[in-house]
């Protein structure tokens, strides 16, 4: 991916994501309109899990649900605390995470303040809600490429409250993978 926004303060994804062992470079190329910009490149991994909570909620708050879609292929799971504050966003996250992620097939623990996913899991074919969310359709977006068959998401026009062309650029960065 090029010229991609490195924010430091937005990078917290990136940075959980090589903890857990995932192979990522980035380069970076210039601090273009006032913020970092450079070009990720992803290789294939073994992902191991990880507990998230404390100081990683801040960094990675936005990114929970797809962290937790994730955490299905990982070899530990992933383990999320201390982020009550996504049962108040657009829709409750982690109810929202957990009810589509059982739609697909996906073994998961609701706690008040987080979620529990075993690693190891396929996700299933399934229809999933957005619950009018974009982070909620984004992640299960990205559960579609890792599920055994169709995902369909119901209202996926949320998204364009944050991304409007996120449906275009993920058919492009899977359609050049590999």
């Amino acid at each position: 991916m090029k010229n991609v926004g490195l924010n430091p303060t937005r990078s917290g994804f990136l940075s959980l994501l090589q903890q857990m062992g995932a192979k990522i470079s980035v380069a970076q190329l210039s601090a273009g309109t006032g913020e970092p910009v450079g070009d990720i490149t992803v290789e294939t991994s073994e992902l191991e899990g990880m507990d998230i909570g404390g100081s990683w909620i801040p960094n990675v708050i936005d990114e929970i649900p797809v962290l937790a879609v994730i955490g299905t292929r990982t070899r530990k799971g992933i383990h999320i605390r201390d982020a009550q504050e996504l049962r108040a966003k657009e829709s409750d996250r982690i109810h929202a995470v957990a009810s589509n992620l059982r739609a697909l097939g996906v073994q998961v623990d609701e706690h008040p303040d987080g979620l529990s996913v075993p690693g190891g899991q396929t996700l299933q074919a399934g229809v999933v809600d957005s619950f009018g969310d974009h982070r909620i359709a984004m992640a299960f977006a990205v559960a579609g490429l890792l599920a055994s068959g169709p995902v369909t998401i119901l209202n996926p026009s949320c998204v364009g409250i944050s991304f409007p062309g996120f449906f275009e650029l993920l058919d492009e960065l899977t359609s050049n993978a590999g």
